[in-house]
Formats: structure tokens, sequence, C-alpha cells
């Protein structure tokens, strides 16, 4: 399978639409917390923007809301899979992306052959706290040799510098939240992800 190597996370369909229209064509909404009416109106918005412009939209961790929004991919963390209908999921056609941050997790992802595996963090990160310390550039070559043909994708605390650098030890995707989203011009920041990625 091949996945465009730029993946940014956003937390709104407007977020969506904005880094779309830049170029982005794979990209992940992480809502939380929404009230369920504003989740079900935000996800069909961002079905609807990706669809029409031909981006892969990946919906984070509301699987159900995902299934009744017609989301083509979801992204569950571990916790979601101990709650997750994946024979559903897979019943209707969609792919599954995975968190790992351990050789434990990693077990676990694979026996329900995901679509990608994610590793992170790879750098420390603003973006929430974590209970693993950063893996560091090398785990992503450990990771990807034990994954083989399953896209790598490589997040937390990427610059496009540092995405470079997973990209070259051998991750698939490079993730990023915050050196878009918190960036000034953050569709300017998108056009250099996209050169960037694409290479």
């Amino acid at each position: 399978m091949s996945l465009d190597r730029f993946y940014p996370i956003v937390d709104s369909a407007l977020w969506v639409g904005r880094l779309v229209g830049e170029g982005a064509e794979l990209i992940q909404l992480r809502i939380k917390d929404a009230e369920p009416a504003r989740l079900r109106a935000e996800l069909h918005h961002a079905v609807t923007i990706c669809r029409r412009s031909g981006a892969t939209l990946v919906v984070n961790d509301h699987w159900e809301a995902a299934l009744d929004a017609g989301a083509d991919w979801v992204h569950l963390g571990q916790s979601d899979l101990d709650n997750a209908d994946v024979g559903a999921l897979r019943a209707r056609g969609l792919q599954i992306g995975l968190s790992t941050h351990s050789h434990e997790e990693l077990d676990r992802a694979l026996s329900f052959d995901p679509d990608y595996v994610a590793l992170g963090p790879i750098y420390p990160t603003i973006l929430k706290a974590m209970a693993f310390a950063p893996q560091g550039l090398e785990r992503i070559g450990e990771w990807k040799g034990l994954i083989g043909d399953i896209p790598l994708v490589a997040i937390g605390g990427l610059n496009i510098e540092r995405a470079r650098a997973c990209l070259a030890a051998g991750a698939d995707v490079v993730s990023v939240v915050t050196d878009i989203t918190l960036n000034p011009d953050p569709e300017a920041r998108t056009r250099e992800w996209v050169e960037a990625t694409r290479e």
C-alpha cells in the first residue's frame, strides 16, 4: 500500500479544508471531547471535503462515528482497541492505522493486521503528556525491520528537518501537528511540508 508521506493531524473540518487546499493528500481528524452532534457534523463535513478533493481522511478514535460518516480510515490508539469493533470496521471496508510505543504494543497491533503502524513520539512533543520517552531515530529502523511492507508512520515533535531524518531512517510517512497548527502561516508551512516530503 502506498500512502502520501505527509500526514498532518488537525482538530476540525475547517483545518482539514485549509490543509487539503494547500496540497495535503493524507490527513487525520482528531477531535477530543466533542458533543456527539458536533462530532457528527465535523466528520461528515471533513469526509465531504476529502472526497471532493481526492484526499484521504483518517478519523482518530471515534470509530462508530467514522462508520456513520462513511469514512474510509480510522486511527486507533492502544486503549481504543479495547473497545473498538475491528471486525465491524473490516466488514465495512475501513482501513485501520494503529499507534505503538513498545514491543508489546507492536505485537498487539500486528495481530490486527493494520494498514499502517505509527511509532512515537520520535522526539519530545508539546502536544500532550506522553507515558513513553522519545523513541529516537534508531527505533524507526528497528520498527521498519519488524513490520516489513506495512507503512510506518513517524510522529512526535517533528519539524521539516526532523521529518527528513525520519524518512531517511526508514519511516514511510511523517505526521505533524503543532509545526503547522501553531505556525503563524499554516498554509505556507503546509506547502513547505508538501514540497519537502515529495522531493
